[in-house]
C-alpha cells in the first residue's frame, strides 16, 4: 500500500510540474486544464501519506513537502475563480434598457440533437447566439431561429471550426478574421443595443493542443493573442466569447487578459465549467468570456446540456455610461509584449491538419 501511494504521489507531482516547463507541446500544456481535479488529488494523497508512510525518511518528507507546496500553489491559482474572491467589476446596475444577453455554445459538429439547442434558445430568448463547430447540417436546422434572429454572420466549415452568429440587434459592421490560419475563423462584429449603445463582439474558437487534434498550442495561443491585440483597436466596449480551448489560469490566457485589458467575469463568481458536459467530475472551464470595464455582468452561468460535449454558456450584461478611471487589469510589460509577438508569429508558421472549405 505504501509503495502504491508513493507511486501515485510521484505521478501527480510530475503532472503538476509539467505546466511550468515553457514548451508548447500538448503533453506539457494539457495539465493546466485539470488543476481543479489535481488539487483534490493532492489533498487526498497528502492525507493518505500521513497515515500510510510508516518511516519518516528524508524522501517521505520531501514528497509531503512537495504535496503541500502544490496544494498551496493550486489554491492560489484557483481561489480567484471562487465566490471567496471579490469580483473585478461587480454589477451595480439593473438597467434592463442597456442589457444584452448571449448564448455561446460549442454544439459539437457530430451532435444531431438540433432541436435541443433550438428549444433552449426559444426559452432563454437571448439577444445574441454564437455557435461553434456548426457545419452545413447545423446551419440548415438553425434556419428555424432566423425569424427572431434575422441578422447573421456565418462561416460554414466541415472541419469542426465552423462558426455562426445570430442576433436581432442592429449590426453596424461584421467581418471574419483569419489571424493565424485560413481555416480558423474568428468574428469581429460591431453591434448596437436597443438604446443606441454600441459595442464590439469577438467570437473565437482556436484549436486545442491534444493528442487527437493539434500537436502543440502554437495556433491556439497565436490566435488568442492576435485577438487580444485587435481588441485594443476597438473604439467601443468589447465582449470576447467562445470556446478558447484554454483555461483562464493558463499562461496564454493570462497574457490575453493583460494584453486586451479585459475583465474575466469568473473572478469572484465561480469556475462555471463547461467541458465535459457528460462527466461532472472531469469538468473544467474552457468556454471563456471577457469584457471591457465599461460593461457589467448581471448573470453568468451554464445552461442545460444540448447533446454536445460542451455546456452552453449564458451571459447577461449591461453597458454602463460612465468611464472607469481605475485600471482593473495589469498591463503587459516590454518582455511580455515581445513574448506575445513571438507566440503570434509561431502560430502563423504552424501548419494544422484541418482540411475544409469555408462558405460565408
Amino acid at each position: 500500500m505504501e509503495f502504491v501511494i508513493y507511486i501515485l504521489c510521484c505521478i501527480v507531482l510530475v503532472v503538476n510540474i509539467l505546466p511550468f516547463i515553457p514548451h508548447q507541446h500538448w503533453f506539457f500544456r494539457v495539465w493546466d486544464f485539470g488543476r481543479i481535479q489535481l488539487l483534490f488529488l493532492l489533498i487526498i494523497l497528502f492525507l493518505l501519506s500521513i497515515f500510510v508512510f510508516s518511516d519518516f525518511t528524508v524522501f517521505s518528507r520531501i514528497v509531503q513537502f512537495l504535496l503541500l507546496f502544490f496544494i498551496g500553489y493550486n489554491l492560489k491559482v484557483l481561489l480567484p475563480y471562487t465566490p471567496l474572491y471579490s469580483q473585478e467589476n461587480k454589477c451595480n446596475s439593473s438597467n434592463e434598457e442597456n442589457s444584452v444577453s448571449i448564448i455561446s455554445v460549442n454544439v459539437y459538429q457530430f451532435n444531431n440533437e438540433y432541436d435541443k439547442l433550438i428549444r433552449l434558445i426559444e426559452e432563454v430568448n437571448p439577444d445574441i447566439v454564437l455557435t461553434m463547430e456548426s457545419n452545413k447540417d447545423w446551419e440548415e436546422h438553425l434556419r428555424k431561429i432566423e425569424t427572431n434572429y434575422p441578422n447573421t454572420h456565418k462561416v460554414t466549415l466541415e472541419n469542426t471550426y465552423g462558426m455562426h452568429f445570430y442576433t436581432h440587434l442592429n449590426v453596424i459592421q461584421s467581418k471574419t478574421n483569419y489571424f493565424v490560419a485560413d481555416d480558423i475563423p474568428s468574428f469581429e462584429i460591431i453591434l448596437e443595443t436597443n438604446s443606441g449603445k454600441r459595442f464590439t463582439f469577438f467570437g473565437v474558437h482556436p484549436p486545442p493542443p491534444s493528442p487527437t487534434e493539434e500537436e502543440n498550442s502554437k495556433e491556439r495561443d497565436g490566435e488568442l493573442l492576435s485577438v487580444a491585440k485587435k481588441v485594443k483597436e476597438s473604439n467601443y466596449p468589447v465582449i470576447v466569447s467562445g470556446d478558447f480551448n484554454n483555461v483562464a489560469w493558463a499562461n496564454s490566457s493570462v497574457l490575453f487578459k493583460k494584453k486586451s485589458q479585459l475583465i474575466d467575469p469568473r473572478i469572484g463568481r465561480g469556475f462555471v465549467s463547461t467541458f465535459h458536459a457528460k462527466y461532472r467530475l472531469l469538468r473544467f472551464p474552457i468556454d471563456l468570456f471577457f469584457h471591457s470595464e465599461t460593461i457589467q455582468v448581471n448573470e453568468f452561468k451554464t445552461l442545460r446540456a444540448i447533446g454536445s460535449d460542451h455546456l452552453p454558456l449564458f451571459c447577461k450584461f449591461c453597458i454602463v455610461t460612465e468611464n472607469k478611471s481605475e485600471n482593473l487589469s495589469e498591463n503587459t510589460n516590454v518582455a511580455e509584449d515581445g513574448e506575445i509577438e513571438e507566440i503570434i508569429e509561431e502560430g502563423k508558421k504552424e501548419e494544422g491538419d484541418r482540411d475544409a472549405v469555408a462558405t460565408e
